[in-house]
């Protein structure tokens, strides 16, 4: 993880990242909103069976520590967070707004695309300010299903220092 955080140049020919870019902001614009609309219970339907699902620290992942904040792997264990979250009472009823920036495609081979993608989580408590939740990079490696696309592989790459309790929510 470590080199992931370093710099590093696309494989990608110009015009072919435009194209992917423009199919993953699409799959991100599908992904926040369901989010964004609090129906947690879809979010298992943007990833593969095999899929990974880990959110860390910067400080973490530069010093190659493997456990994150938040750790699934497989669709089972993704689901089992989706339903424990949608059916929870823990949290204080609340609003979640994901502002993306600019993919970049880093590697197309025959079967996965590697990407990064900055974003920034706000949160606005029902009855309080707008805050920012949570800021920092998606890793993501993406698989198709047919027509589809779908995260193989995220790791959620954290700046932000001080914490909410409120992390259990997918970001």
């Amino acid at each position: 993880m470590k080199e992931r955080l370093a710099y590093a140049r696309t494989a990608v020919a110009p015009h072919r990242a435009a194209e992917l870019r423009a199919e993953i902001d699409a799959f991100h614009a599908e992904y926040c909103a369901a989010l964004d609309a609090n129906d947690v219970e879809r979010w298992p339907d943007f990833f593969s069976k095999e899929a990974t699902y880990r959110i860390t620290s910067r400080q973490n992942a530069l010093l190659d520590m493997p456990v994150g904040l938040v750790y699934c792997e497989g669709l089972d264990m993704i689901t089992d967070r989706a339903l424990a979250v949608a059916h929870s009472q823990m949290f204080a009823p609340r609003h979640m707004l994901h502002v993306l920036g600019i993919t970049r495609v880093l590697q197309e081979t025959d079967r996965t695309i590697s990407a990064q993608t900055p974003f920034i989580l706000m949160q606005t408590l029902v009855e309080g300010p707008t805050t920012v939740h949570l800021a920092g990079i998606y890793h993501d490696h993406f698989v198709r299903e047919g027509e589809r696309l779908l995260i193989a592989s995220r790791e959620v790459v954290h700046d932000t220092e001080i914490l909410d309790t409120a992390l259990a929510y997918p970001v």
